[in-house]
Formats: C-alpha cells, sequence, structure tokens
C-alpha cells in the first residue's frame, strides 16, 4: 500500500510526474492498471492549484518593481514565440505538447503555457487531463514493453 502513496507523490512531482511514477511502479511490479490510474490522479493534482492560484502568486511577485520587470520580459518573450498556429489550435496544442513524453513536458508546464496565454481554465484543465491519459498510456506501454524485452 505505501508503494501507491510514493507513487501518487512521484506522479504529482513537477519533473517525474507521471512519466517517473510509471515505470517506477511497473520496476516494483504492481498492477499497471493501478499504477496508470494513481499515476494520472497524482499527475493531476497540482493543476487546478496551478490555474487558479498562479494569478494570486503573479500579483504577489509584481509588488517588487524588479520582479514585475522580470515577470514583463517573461510574458512579452512568451507572447512573441506564440505564432498564429498556436493561437488557432491553442487547445489541441495543448493536448500534444503535455501528451508528449518528454523532459520539460506534462502537466505542470502545460498548466503555466495556459496560465501564461490566459486559455480558459477548464478547457485548460480538460486539455490538460486528455494529454496526462495520452502520455500515461504511452508510457505504460513503453515500461510494459521494455520489461518484455529483458
Amino acid at each position: 500500500m505505501i508503494e501507491y502513496i510514493y507513487l501518487f507523490l512521484v506522479a504529482m512531482l513537477p519533473i517525474a510526474e507521471l512519466r517517473g511514477a510509471i515505470p517506477l511502479g511497473i520496476y516494483w511490479g504492481l498492477s499497471p492498471i493501478l499504477v496508470f490510474i494513481i499515476a494520472i490522479i497524482g499527475n493531476m493534482v497540482p493543476v487546478p492549484l496551478i490555474l487558479l492560484f498562479l494569478e494570486g502568486i503573479e500579483k504577489y511577485l509584481r509588488r517588487s518593481e524588479k520582479m514585475a520587470r522580470a515577470l514583463d520580459w517573461i510574458f512579452e518573450r512568451t507572447y512573441k514565440k506564440a505564432d498564429e498556429k498556436v493561437r488557432r489550435w491553442e487547445y489541441l496544442a495543448l493536448i500534444l505538447f503535455v501528451a508528449i513524453p518528454l523532459p520539460g513536458t506534462g502537466a505542470w508546464t502545460g498548466s503555466l503555457i495556459a496560465y501564461l496565454f490566459k486559455f480558459d481554465i477548464k478547457k485548460s484543465m480538460l486539455s490538460i487531463f486528455i494529454g496526462v491519459l495520452i502520455a500515461g498510456l504511452i508510457v505504460l506501454i513503453a515500461s510494459l514493453g521494455f520489461l518484455n524485452i529483458f
């Protein structure tokens, strides 16, 4: 039972997310279905918190003139790099970004992107959830396949 709690916590971490939790659970010999479900839930727990509370954190940080300038620079740079395709396909792009199981992609970064581009919170949560499901399936299949090789 304690392994599933560890798995849940690993899935919540910003760098590991389910990309680390699923292979770990499979390595531990846990039920692949339970590993998948727990990793998905754990990975999604921070998403609404990030989307709902980042604005308050930003307002607090903007009290400092230096932080306000730094945040303005980050926002301006982000907006300049976003081309019209990202703007037109924003939620599909968010799903695909979260679904790609590579370092630097995932629910945490997807949530930050949704916040930076001021996407609708409900649509963002749904898009991120779909992306997490896809990533979870890819990582689960890869993890099970990797174990079958050895």
